[in-house]
């Protein structure tokens, strides 16, 4: 949530103490099982026999789960967030409806909250360091709200503050989605998530040390500097603190603004923001993994990305990356068998789905293949394709036996490559895609291309 939307926005104190956030769940058990017992009777009394996965997911729970999770925010709102974005196409119409509105629904902190977070990280005078301190946030999210403050100097500051109780949380919250997701009956028994839901907690908590952020921010900037294409606000170590993140303000319009740019001002934007993530993959060994639309900014003047928040970045590991590199490799050369086997040794795909559904996995390849190879740049804006790939990845969805989970790795540099499709598609941007590929998989630089 940014900047017009913050106005809208109403203070609601963040549950900080674990019995607090608690609590807060036992209210949505609660509120949820009402809206269960109310819609049961009512399915009952018209002669039907409701399913349990049915009863919870009614448009009514779906707005006190949405509103609930908004409320307690942290690590129980980001994860929403995650699944949202990674998986809005598959999940029933409900639940997307729950996940939309975790995306663009945040709370400010009270004032009184507020001022008792900075009094403890900066100390009781901690207004004494700045000209002037904006109270209203200019931007509100899953784990903190963003200020901007101007320092005795006259340089502006961004300024993210953290909720409370996020970081103690983050593993009864991670574990409360789960159980949420799992009495949905929208996730199957057998399937295992303990390694992912473990590696949710270990990323959850490094991106509530504001110190690593700040680290990494000052990382990228160092790797960007002097690529135009891009701009990393510099770090204010000074007064950075665990729970308090500062950097230099820089200006700069909502990504999605690029829609109303021309066709040449969009397909400059995403050929930037596509070598950067084929550059973290092959070059960094680091990858921002948060795709979140709300992490980039765009300056008209100069046609620069600006990038923000840092907190998701992790390390590529060499392995994760070589698969990537495989597996493109195939796809230029159109080597469809090569794609697939490639596909389940690096973990895309499960060896029992592919084993079972092997003639719809080769239809989906296909329809990427015929899309991707077309003349010119790829056109991120036809979607003629995905109809194609939705409709034979039903029975696959349907067949909860062979569901697979890929490792952690993949899934968090998946989550990006796939967030940043998704804002390609979103700007309808034009981009040869191939070409840097190609590139990106030989090691060359990819700074002459954007």
């Amino acid at each position: 949530m940014q900047d017009d939307d913050l106005s809208k926005a109403r203070h609601r104190a963040v549950p900080s103490g674990r019995l607090a956030r608690l609590g807060g769940f036992g209210r949505l058990a609660g509120g949820v099982a009402g809206g269960m017992l109310a819609e049961g009777a009512r399915r009952l009394a018209a002669g039907e026999r409701p399913k349990v996965g049915d009863l919870i997911l009614t448009p009514g729970n779906a707005a006190r789960v949405a509103d609930r999770l908004s409320h307690l925010r942290g690590a129980a709102m980001k994860l929403g967030q995650m699944i949202s974005m990674d998986a809005g196409d598959v999940l029933p119409p409900e639940l997307q409806t729950i996940l939309a509105q975790l995306r663009n629904q945040a709370y400010r902190m009270p004032p009184q909250q507020l001022d008792r977070v900075l009094r403890e990280e900066w100390g009781a005078d901690w207004r004494r360091r700045f000209r002037h301190f904006e109270a209203s946030p200019v931007a509100a999210a899953s784990i903190g709200q963003v200020h901007r403050a101007t320092l005795p100097d006259g340089r502006v500051l961004a300024i993210k503050v953290q909720y409370p109780g996020v970081a103690d949380s983050i593993g009864a919250d991670v574990d409360n989605v789960a159980t949420l997701l799992r009495v949905s009956g929208l996730l199957p028994a057998t399937l295992d998530l303990k390694p992912l839901l473990a590696e949710a907690k270990r990323q959850l908590a490094e991106e509530a040390d504001y110190v690593r952020e700040g680290a990494e921010l000052r990382a990228y900037r160092e790797r960007l500097a002097g690529d135009a294409r891009y701009v990393v606000p510099a770090l204010e170590e000074a007064l950075t603190t665990k729970r308090v993140l500062v950097m230099e303000f820089v200006a700069g319009r909502p990504i999605e603004a690029l829609a109303e740019a021309s066709q040449a001002e969009r397909d400059a934007a995403m050929t930037s923001l596509i070598s950067l993530v084929l550059c973290e993959l092959f070059a960094f060994g680091v990858m921002q993994t948060d795709p979140n639309f709300a992490n980039y900014r765009w300056q008209p003047d100069t046609g620069a990305l600006v990038l923000l928040d840092f907190g998701a970045a992790r390390r590529v590991p060499a392995e994760t990356a070589a698969g990537y590199r495989r597996l493109i490799e195939a796809g230029l050369a159109r080597d469809r068998d090569a794609i697939r086997e490639t596909a389940v040794a690096v973990g895309f795909l499960g060896e029992a789905a592919a084993a079972a559904h092997r003639p719809a996995i080769d239809r989906i390849i296909a329809a990427i293949d015929a899309a991707l190879n077309r003349p010119g740049a790829f056109d991120f804006g036809d979607r003629a394709f995905v109809p194609v790939v939705r409709e034979e990845a039903k029975a696959m969805i349907a067949d909860r036996a062979t569901w697979h989970v890929p490792h952690v790795e993949t899934l968090f540099v998946q989550r990006k490559v796939s967030g940043t499709a998704l804002l390609a598609a979103r700007l309808k941007a034009r981009v040869d895609v191939r070409g840097l590929a190609a590139a990106a998989v030989v090691g060359e630089d990819l700074s002459a291309r954007g």
